[in-house]
């Protein structure tokens, strides 16, 4: 009788663990087909050349385009402290955490994030502007970095 218990009791386990790796698979399937159809975000391959002074646009936008408004869009400088050039998140600017060379200088293009355009202006270009940007989109995970080189 103990024989036939252990005999049920193995098969019950093996039922188990086939629909736990039979999920497992179709989990792993279903987020490796909604990873591939996400949006990459796209920077420019090219340094950006600024003159001191004037206003740039340093460019970044996802492809295929998605809505960023209520997205957290991070613009960072990785050699400053704090590195927050420009922070938006869930549609406000969060002017706090900006480091204080930024203030009152940056913007992204309001009628332009629903369309994917997570660009950043930068008003007054300083010669110590120059240097490597990172454009980070929180949700998605994906970030993209521009050069921008500025002259007198």
């Amino acid at each position: 009788m103990l024989h036939v218990m252990d005999r049920l009791s193995l098969k019950s386990q093996l039922s188990v663990f086939t629909t736990l790796v039979f999920h497992h698979t179709v989990v792993v399937l279903l987020l490796t087909h909604s990873c591939a159809g996400q949006s990459q975000l796209i920077g420019s391959p090219q340094p950006i050349v600024a003159i001191a002074g004037g206003d740039i646009i340093l460019p970044s936008h996802l492809e295929p385009a998605v809505d960023a408004v209520g997205m957290t869009v991070e613009w960072t400088r990785p050699d400053l402290k704090p590195r927050f050039v420009h922070m938006w998140r869930d549609g406000w600017e969060l002017v706090y955490k900006k480091h204080p060379f930024y203030e009152g200088r940056t913007s992204l293009f309001m009628d332009k994030l629903e369309h994917g355009d997570v660009s950043l202006q930068l008003s007054k270009v300083k010669l110590s502007d120059e240097g490597k940007y990172r454009c980070f989109i929180l949700p998605l995970g994906r970030e993209t970095t521009v050069q921008l080189v500025v002259g007198k």
